[in-house]
């Protein structure tokens, strides 16, 4: 490393961001950047720590530690450090097919696993990543170059998320010609309508597609397989199709009167709202879908914390989100140590927003809804909430949230979003493509591998996996190409 004791010397410091008072006014991106002096300081507190578990990506303890892309952290922060911006855009690019989508909405597993976090501030590389791709594109130095001779290989990609575009990225390069399919009127799948804008800002999906389709891949929208296209016609019109759909049956909350109007999955409110932004160029904030209303949100994930910040830009009179699980410990705890990934509490943008507005932080621990109250014209205007405990289960040893006896009480709410997580895939697009899938509907793949029951046809990203994390659906896609490549070809040199 160039500046060997530059974590003794430095201290973390992160990108400026507006604060909530401005910000929530509005649905554009909010974190800024550092001076190039300050990112060279960032980039110099990456140590020269031997064993650089960043980049290892492997499983710990049932949950991954490090970069599941293996990006070669270390070198590009050096790269950073030294001022050589292009050459650290080229050894990312290496590993990494969108830099510009992780170093938004990742929740870093590079940091997580840093050697420099184990008694420091971890090295901030997802913004030292941001700072090397918008210095590559405003440098002309992204490109997607068509490739000089063409393979006569078809491919056909279903879904246009982070693994598909993934996958069809490295497939062209290679030479095949890929035909990018998307059920939605615009590419990116989750990307576009699952994460919010101030989040993940449109546009920077928008130039690299536009790149994408100028390198020579097809993207065909509104073209829902399996229901406006024949899974048959592509088996026999393509040499390989890869089903990169993701984990899109969201999973819901059975309790009496879920039949109440005003109860929706977040997933289809947040690509509502994304949606009407778009189609008007941002002149239309659909402020009618939660304005003046006492809102709720099930789930505390990413997906439960964009409902939150999206609420609160669209002008709820209230917002509660709920957690099944404890309140998570503040540092961590003996039995979760590093490189682990961290169970420890962490108070993301729409929270902030939330205790910045309201002054109290929205989320209730070992809760859950134990009925749905409407009016008499089916409207939902309340929810009987229970408090859970942990018991655990003498048979299987696991602990589970159960009731506690008498906890009931009563929250006003006109206005439900269930962020409970995703369940699998989505039943008739595995159905039409005759495949085989798991317990939990996901695509059953070789050992190791993506190649699944039915011939000529892989899977990848969430639809393989389960829901996962952005940084794993592109692992998902780059690994699926080249399990495509090699079949097609009898040798792969992605």
């Amino acid at each position: 490393m160039g500046k060997t004791n530059g974590f003794l010397e430095y201290e973390r410091v992160e990108d400026p961001v507006r604060g909530p008072e401005e910000r929530t006014k509005d649905f554009k991106e909010f974190h800024g950047s550092l001076s190039a002096a300050e990112r060279k300081k960032q980039a110099a507190r990456c140590m020269d720590c031997g064993v650089p578990f960043c980049q290892a990506g492997c499983m710990i303890a049932g949950m991954a530690s490090g970069c599941p892309l293996h990006n070669l952290v270390p070198e590009v922060n050096d790269l950073v450090f030294r001022g050589r911006m292009e050459e650290a855009y080229h050894r990312l690019s290496i590993t990494h097919s969108f830099p510009e989508f992780t170093s938004r909405v990742c929740p870093a597993l590079c940091e997580a696993a840093c050697t420099c976090g184990l008694h420091d501030a971890p090295v901030c590389t997802k913004e030292n990543e941001k700072d090397v791709i918008e210095y590559a594109y405003a440098n002309g130095l992204v490109c997607e170059e068509a490739p000089a001779v063409r393979t006569g290989k078809k491919v056909a990609v279903v879904g246009s998320g982070p693994s598909g575009l993934a996958a069809a990225q490295l497939l062209n390069r290679r030479g095949h010609e890929v035909t990018v399919y998307e059920r939605r009127d615009r590419v990116g799948g989750l990307l576009r309508y699952g994460i919010p804008n101030m989040k993940l800002d449109k546009s920077v999906i928008d130039r690299r597609v536009e790149l994408m389709e100028k390198a020579g891949i097809r993207f065909v929208v509104n073209a829902d397989v399996g229901k406006d296209i024949s899974a048959a016609d592509l088996k026999k019109e393509y040499d390989a199709v890869i089903l990169a759909c993701g984990a899109s049956q969201p999973r819901d909350i059975n309790a009496p009167g879920r039949d109440a109007e005003g109860i929706r999955f977040a997933v289809d409110f947040l690509g509502e709202v994304t949606k009407t932004l778009l189609d008007s160029d941002f002149a239309k904030v659909p402020t009618e879908l939660a304005k003046d209303k006492d809102v709720v949100v099930i789930g505390g994930g990413d997906t439960g914390n964009d409902c939150v910040g999206t609420c609160i830009r669209l002008g709820a009179k209230s917002v509660t989100q709920l957690e099944m699980m404890p309140r998570p410990a503040e540092e961590r705890l003996p039995s979760n140590p590093w490189p682990e990934w961290p169970r420890v509490l962490k108070t993301d943008y729409g929270q902030e927003e939330a205790i910045w507005r309201d002054g109290a932080d929205p989320r209730i621990y070992c809760t859950t809804v134990s009925e749905f109250i409407k009016d008499k014209k089916g409207k939902l205007k309340e929810l009987v909430l229970v408090t859970l405990k942990p018991q655990k289960d003498e048979k299987t040893g696991r602990m589970n949230m159960v009731p506690v006896e008498g906890s009931e009480r009563k929250i006003p709410a006109q206005l439900v979003l269930i962020a409970a997580g995703f369940l699998g895939s989505e039943k008739y697009v595995t159905d039409a493509f005759g495949v085989e899938t798991d317990a939990r509907t996901n695509v059953k793949t070789n050992a190791g591998g993506y190649a699944s029951s039915e011939k000529k046809v892989y899977a990848a990203g969430d639809m393989h996996r389960g829901q996962s994390l952005v940084v794993w659906a592109i692992a998902e896609g780059r690994g699926a190409a080249k399990a495509v490549d090699e079949a097609l070809m009898g040798y792969t040199n992605l």
